[in-house]
């Protein structure tokens, strides 16, 4: 072993090894989740009541998906679209974290010299099986004796390496638990991968190469490495989202210094309560420590749930302590101000409530639309006149959200006081409020929609609208933007002369549009650069025309439910 092309050889078999087995955890995990999806939905929706079922939900899920790394960057999306608190996500990171030691198990059960067995069986079971269930459970076996397989590789790839010197000397320095904690962190991060080092980990310890010893400081460094996956998903995001990274972060750290410490004493202990094997020397050693590895990683992090779970609350307090929310931030994300459960039971107070919050949807809608020309006018991203971080776009885009959240919530609080004892008139305000919240939050949709395929044209067609259709659009966009602005302001009061006012200049805005578009076709005719840009311009007209007709309907629902 001294020539660098048997080096480059063994590199070489050893990555292949590494690739099928991931590609085996990939196939299992594709299997177990078709096969146990339903399963697991229902047991992530306990999470919100109680942090143990959160931390079995995590757990469970990160079996099935076989990467923590990927269920913490899941929670990380889902704390950022609201759709889970912060708080909540802090049993499942737990769940999770125990979760991944079931990959270091299976690895440590020496299947290897069965891997093509299991493979042939898995894919029998695939192929030929007519249930649904069935070809689920064979790919997932085909996957489990794939990985197996791509063990056995790595195992032989490494095997010459146990008598050359540099190697071995090497394997020496990771016997310094710091060292071996930096170096489990680094290739981790790295590879992005827990599932993967630890099984090159257990591969070293097959081959009698790697100590328990060390083996547990390089899983204290891969608990930490995993985190890279966290942190880089809520890059950019909220605080509560990057809350979620640093919980996990915060977890497997805090492991660390608790073990660190003691690797002799723990390594004792795993000596203790697992399996010894049968002979001495060498074959012994490799037969014993890999299971004892599994075992440590098990161990490790199942103790560290447990000690964590009863100080969740105060744990939640600290972060919040070290990453509070941002009062500029917590104003982009959707929330409803006014709603109030308590006022339920009183039918009219919990109407005006409804009234508020429906006018502050009709403000967001008027800045959405007040903003949808300006891409088309500018090739300047511009910025918010809110929110000057955000580009026009993604002020639009956060809009749209708003109002997709308020509209979901304030209809679920209209159908809870339709529940109620209600006067003739309160139900014809609960029934045209419901109409109007759905047509405010048509608004947004209409201009998220056509934005986007139209801005996609934009960049497609190399021609710009021509400064003529430009002033034709600006005076039907300043026309539609008073429109839903009035429309705003009469939702303030339910206010029917307002509105009424509003449906009284419908044959205007059709002159307007039929004028504009008369002039535009007329440039089409003569004007290349006007014919290039057709479909961009005749959208637009559109798009004011579907914002106008929602306007419209709202200003009748609001004259009926004041003046039936």
């Amino acid at each position: 072993m001294d020539g660098t092309f048997s080096l480059a050889g063994i590199a070489a078999f050893f990555a292949g090894g590494l690739a099928l087995f991931l590609y085996g955890i990939r196939m299992m995990s594709s299997g177990l989740k078709k096969a146990s999806g339903a399963r697991m939905r229902r047991m992530i929706s306990k999470v919100t009541g109680n942090s143990f079922y959160g931390m079995l939900a995590g757990a469970f899920a990160t079996m099935v998906v076989q990467s923590s790394s990927t269920i913490i960057a899941i929670l990380v999306g889902l704390v950022h679209s609201r759709l889970m608190s912060s708080t909540q996500s802090l049993a499942i990171i737990l769940g999770a974290e125990i979760g991944t030691t079931a990959m270091a198990q299976l690895v440590a059960f020496r299947l290897q010299d069965y891997a093509l067995i299991i493979f042939a069986v898995g894919f029998a079971l695939n192929s030929l099986g007519k249930s649904e269930p069935l070809r689920f459970t064979g790919e997932a076996l085909s996957g489990f004796g794939l990985l197996f397989f791509g063990l056995k590789v790595m195992s032989e790839a490494v095997a010459p390496l146990e008598s050359y010197a540099p190697f071995l000397s090497l394997l020496r320095y990771l016997e310094n638990p710091l060292l071996g904690v930096a170096a489990g962190m680094l290739l981790t991060a790295l590879m992005h991968s827990s599932a993967a080092f630890i099984g090159i980990i257990i591969t070293l310890a097959l081959q009698g190469a790697l100590t328990l010893e060390a083996g547990i400081a390089l899983l204290l460094g891969a608990n930490i490495g995993t985190c890279i996956t966290a942190v880089l998903a809520s890059a950019g995001m909220q605080r509560a989202a990057k809350r979620v990274a640093l919980a996990q972060v915060l977890f497997n750290v805090a492991g660390v210094l608790i073990f660190l410490p003691f690797i002799e004493q723990f390594a004792e202990v795993i000596r203790i309560i697992s399996p010894s094997a049968a002979g001495a020397g060498a074959a012994r050693f490799a037969h014993e420590v890999p299971r004892q590895i599994a075992n440590a990683h098990s161990l490790l992090n199942i103790f560290m749930a447990f000690f964590m779970l009863p100080f969740l609350a105060p744990f939640d307090r600290l972060l919040y302590r070290i990453l509070p929310d941002d009062q500029q931030e917590t104003r982009l994300i959707p929330a409803v101000w006014y709603l109030k459960e308590s006022a339920l039971s009183t039918p009219v107070l919990a109407l005006g409530y409804v009234k508020a919050e429906v006018a502050r949807m009709g403000s967001i809608a008027a800045k959405m639309v007040h903003a949808s020309l300006y891409p088309f006018l500018s090739s300047d991203p511009g910025h918010d006149e809110v929110f000057p971080k955000l580009s026009v776009i993604k002020g639009m885009s956060m809009r749209e959200e708003k109002l997709d959240f308020l509209e979901t919530r304030i209809s679920e609080y209209l159908i809870k006081i339709s529940r109620s004892a209600l006067s003739e008139r309160e139900s014809r305000e609960v029934f045209a409020l419901m109409n109007i919240v759905k047509g405010l939050e048509s608004i947004g949709d209409v201009v998220e929609s056509v934005e986007g395929k139209l801005l996609e044209k934009k960049r497609r067609v190399e021609s710009d609208l021509s400064q003529e259709g430009k002033d034709e659009l600006k005076e039907i966009h300043r026309l539609v933007c008073r429109e839903v602005e009035q429309i705003a302001d009469a939702l303030k009061e339910m206010d029917a002369l307002k509105s009424g006012l509003l449906l009284q200049g419908d044959e205007y805005f059709k002159g307007l549009v039929a004028k504009a578009e008369t002039a535009h076709l007329k440039r089409v005719f003569l004007i290349r650069e006007a014919e290039l840009s057709h479909d961009m311009h005749m959208e637009l007209i559109n798009l004011f025309e579907q914002v106008h007709h929602y306007c419209k309907s709202i200003a009748q629902s609001i004259v009926n439910a004041v003046e039936s």
